[in-house]
């Protein structure tokens, strides 16, 4: 009897925090939608953005979200490629995170657009000698190789729900199915060959096209020297690869907490080691880019520096990327033993995800501070309010579908839940 009233008082308390949190997100979209009605109604002059300064907070959340996005599909591909052992058990949700985090993305740069009803112009009038273009076919193709991925990973267990619940999951499981309700070795075989070959696929097209693809976005504008490098792809890769890995690391910590899968301490240190791995990698290519762009004493890169260093936003780059990016993580997972622990490896995480978000204002802001052509004026930029407010209620939308997507989705293999 106590037992039966234990679990009854935590689904109670569960589905209250369940309420909480769903209210939480719609007044977030709420405050957002008011964003975007001031961004519809009155255009681009609802922001600070200048002719001096054309991309601000949007285009930094656009690449944050993008590396998101790459990052998380590519944590994915140490299961189904490259057969890290464990890692399946985070497979589906690094997928499911890399299509909501695309998705956040590309929405961040629907309302940055000057005219978003011309959105579908990019497949109409193709440019091949554009890197835009490229960008967004290699979008498109990747959502599809994502989308294939998670149905082949996910196909065993939406066959088991489809028969097992009567509800909207076991309807909605259904559907997903795609009428490929065969559970054979020789059918599981074949779901697991397909999400091979798309994982394959997908590890060139989200490091060559869609986060190394952004970073050729800024790597091709010549006229900002600070942008102009062939480091610049490798960097975006790489902190996409940590951002991404942190989110995951994050999230499966998160969900153990509330008993949405049980917590493997073996896979989180594997998961921390790498974590930290990546971060050191990204941090050493940082200090040679900045060292190379002082070194050579270029008025343009020395300028930038300056002002990401210096500059009235110093503390994003001291703060937020050296301190919650670099130093923060490194110094909470530095021991063996504090991988092992869930609030070590959550914290640490939680302050890469923010950190990151300091790196993407670092690229895109600073460099456009600094005029391109001596006498020209000196840029300014802080972002407005609706800009916030906007920004608020798209990441709030991105969570909210992730949200849904653990309630109605089988993210976490069968054998690993417990309700």
């Amino acid at each position: 009897m106590a037992t039966k009233t234990h679990t009854v008082t935590g689904r109670l308390r569960g589905n209250r925090l369940r309420i909480v949190w769903y209210a939480l997100l719609v007044a977030l979209l709420a405050i957002g939608a008011y964003g975007g009605y001031l961004r519809v109604t009155e255009g681009l002059r609802s922001t600070n953005l200048t002719s001096a300064v054309p991309w601000g907070a949007w285009v930094a959340f656009y690449i944050y979200f993008v590396g998101l996005s790459a990052g998380a599909f590519l944590v994915s591909t140490l299961s189904n490629v490259f057969e890290v052992e464990g890692m399946h058990e985070i497979e589906r949700e690094a997928l499911f995170v890399a299509i909501v985090s695309m998705i956040v993305a590309l929405t961040f740069v629907l309302v940055d657009l000057g005219r978003m009803d011309r959105l579908w112009h990019p497949f109409a009038w193709r440019q091949p000698l554009s890197v835009l273009s490229w960008e967004v076919h290699a979008y498109a193709l990747y959502v599809v190789v994502l989308s294939g991925e998670l149905y082949f990973s996910m196909r065993r267990d939406l066959v088991a729900r489809s028969e097992a619940e009567d509800g909207l999951r076991g309807r909605l499981a259904g559907l997903l199915t795609l009428g490929r309700t065969d559970t054979s070795d020789e059918a599981l075989e074949t779901d697991r060959t397909w999400l091979k070959r798309l994982g394959i696929v997908g590890i060139p097209l989200a490091i060559v096209f869609v986060h190394g693809g952004t970073g050729n976005l800024f790597a091709v504008a010549a006229a900002r020297s600070y942008w102009f490098s062939a480091l610049f792809p490798v960097i975006f890769i790489t902190s996409a690869v940590v951002s991404g890995m942190a989110l995951i690391a994050l999230l499966y910590v998160l969900r153990s907490w509330l008993g949405s899968r049980t917590l493997d301490r073996a896979l989180l240190e594997r998961m921390a080691a790498l974590f930290v791995g990546f971060v050191v990698l990204d941090a050493s290519l940082k200090v040679l880019e900045a060292f190379v762009g002082l070194y050579s004493l270029h008025p343009g890169d020395v300028e930038t520096w300056l002002t990401i260093a210096t500059g009235e936003m110093w503390w994003s780059f001291w703060l937020v990327m050296v301190g919650l990016g670099w130093i923060a993580p490194l110094v909470l997972l530095h021991r063996r033993e504090w991988r092992r622990r869930p609030t070590f490896v959550a914290a640490a995480g939680t302050s890469v995800v923010i950190g990151v978000i300091g790196t993407r204002f670092n690229i895109v802001v600073p460099a456009q501070i600094e005029p391109a052509l001596y006498g020209l004026p000196t840029g300014y930029y802080v972002p407005s309010t609706p800009e916030w407010l906007l920004s608020l209620g798209i990441v709030a939308l991105g969570v909210l579908l992730f949200t849904i997507g653990t309630e109605l989705l089988p993210l976490v293999p069968r054998g690993e839940t417990h309700d």
